[in-house]
């Protein structure tokens, strides 16, 4: 991705892929990708805010700028997120990025900022959930659902102590998200799944 080349080069003068775990958060991909090319964990340390900064700038410009009329939501997605009364982001983008991304794709004025959780405020995913809950009023996770499409979402989400609906609009089929509390094929059965959830 252009905004993360331009990024890794004006704070740590390289750049460098590492392996992807999808789902993860954009901090942890970029310190797996240093990490391969053996830059000091010290030095990691002291970029990452300021690789932050600088990748959400050069991604916001260059998405401006960018067609992006072949992006398509999965079916179902925005009524189904509509449909929920206490709803909030999570997830492993920078705030800027990810709410770019949703005002191209209109869903923007369903996530008012100020709620859920972003990649850049917790490099380890699992943590994002308190910040998302303690966001929404100190939320309880044991009635804490999230949603998400790869094996790290759901193990996440577990590991917070939430219980989490795997969708099978992404890469993943249904049994990759076995060990989610409930798999569904698309968005449109989500208000089923969380009804059978209680």
């Amino acid at each position: 991705m252009e905004a993360s080349r331009l990024a890794l080069e004006a704070v740590f003068g390289i750049y460098a892929e590492g392996p992807d775990v999808p789902g993860d958060t954009a901090p942890a991909h970029i310190r797996r990708a240093l990490r391969a090319v053996n830059v000091p964990e010290a030095e990691i340390d002291a970029g990452l805010p300021r690789w932050c900064e600088t990748f959400s700038s050069h991604y916001v410009r260059l998405l401006a700028a960018a067609d992006t009329s072949h992006w398509q939501l999965a079916p179902h997605a925005a009524e189904a997120a509509a449909a929920i009364e206490h709803r909030a982001l999570l997830t492993g983008n920078p705030p800027a990025v990810a709410y770019a991304r949703m005002e191209r794709l209109g869903l923007a004025g369903l996530f008012p900022r100020g709620q859920g959780a972003f990649g850049c405020e917790r490099e380890n995913r699992i943590e994002l959930f308190d910040l998302a809950r303690e966001r929404a009023g100190n939320w309880p996770g044991e009635r804490t659902v999230a949603v998400g499409d790869t094996p790290l979402d759901v193990a996440s989400a577990h590991a917070a102590g939430c219980r989490c609906i795997g969708v099978t609009t992404g890469s993943y089929g249904r049994g990759e998200l076995a060990d989610a509390d409930a798999v569904i094929a698309e968005l449109g059965e989500l208000a089923h799944a969380l009804g059978a959830l209680g």
